[in-house]
């Protein structure tokens, strides 16, 4: 299998293609800086998005990991498979309306949407029924400036694609859910598209939560959802914290949770969506696709690095 990496001298980008690699297939890099035996591709210019169109045609698949959130992306790639790794629901939606005939696009592989969406088909929740997942991050990581950039983005702004019949305002609602093998800890309401992607099509209404292993870090993103003016200090916030991080997805019905957890969220999320990419490809998939539609939970660990936990959660 070719490999375009788009974003590859990034932390999720690096990651990625070092594990396309390792599992046999070749990988073409590229960045505004070309990568060592990469090319040169600036997306934000029309020379830019020729050159990304001959390569895509070139490719099995292309895998977005530059964050830049370009429509025009999409229609450089054409028919080429195209997995991305955006966390932004707008964005997301705006690609699943997008894929050409004969096209794919594998919306949001990573850990959350991503390997989220995988957790909460094996809860295999019935319509009507209620999920709560649980999104805990290492404050101690020194994350990429585009996911900084979505957390501030948040802040102050209504969520996107909510199951709730009035607007839910991102860092504001709180809810004890508990970690893997850690007693429950404050998590805040905050825009993972999962309700988008998996919810809203099966009929199950999934709320999205996000809690960081420093209560600290936990706090301070509660208080820009209060005063969102700070929210440009999240880019200066020094890392105090661990670098592991959890996804759980509970059934609020049932009371059961299944979790994974690793350490390192950026090598985690580049993992998954290198796993995500192979399986599309080799899946022959077409059309709007989640991680869910292409990834077992059976198939998760073969990305390396992360472990799935069943518990009865608290209710």
């Amino acid at each position: 299998m070719r490999a375009l990496v788009l974003g590859a001298r990034g932390a999720v980008g690096s990651a990625a293609s070092a594990a396309l690699r390792g599992r046999g297939h070749e990988v073409i890099g590229a960045g505004r800086r070309a990568p060592d035996d990469g090319v040169s591709i600036d997306a934000t210019t029309a020379a830019g998005l020729t050159r990304l169109a001959d390569e895509a045609r070139r490719a099995d698949v292309v895998l977005d990991a530059s964050g830049l959130e370009l429509a025009v992306v999409q229609a450089a790639v054409g028919s080429t498979p195209l997995v991305d790794v955006s966390a932004t629901a707008a964005h997301l939606e705006q690609l699943a309306t997008g894929v050409p005939d004969g096209g794919a696009a594998l919306l949001g592989a990573g850990i959350a949407p991503g390997l989220s969406t995988v957790l909460i088909r094996v809860l295999d929740p019935a319509p009507g029924d209620e999920i709560d997942l649980a999104v805990g991050l290492g404050a101690g990581e020194a994350h990429g400036a585009a996911a900084v950039d979505w957390a501030v983005r948040l802040a102050g702004a209504t969520l996107y694609a909510a199951p709730e019949p009035h607007p839910i305002v991102n860092f504001r609602t709180r809810r004890r859910l508990p970690l893997p093998g850690a007693t429950p800890r404050t998590h805040l309401r905050a825009d993972f598209p999962d309700d988008l992607l998996i919810g809203r099509p099966s009929g199950v209404d999934v709320r999205s939560w996000l809690a960081m292993d420093s209560r600290v870090a936990t706090a301070a993103l509660g208080l820009v959802g209060a005063l969102p003016a700070l929210a440009p200090l999240l880019r200066s916030a020094p890392h105090l914290g661990g670098h592991a991080w959890s996804v759980s997805a509970i059934h609020r019905g049932s009371g059961w949770a299944l979790a994974a957890t690793g350490v390192g969220q950026s090598d985690a999320t580049g993992r998954l969506a290198a796993l995500a990419a192979e399986r599309l490809v080799t899946l022959g998939l077409r059309g709007p696709v989640t991680m869910a539609d292409a990834v077992g939970a059976d198939e998760l660990e073969l990305a390396g690095g992360l472990r799935l936990h069943w518990q009865e959660a608290s209710r």
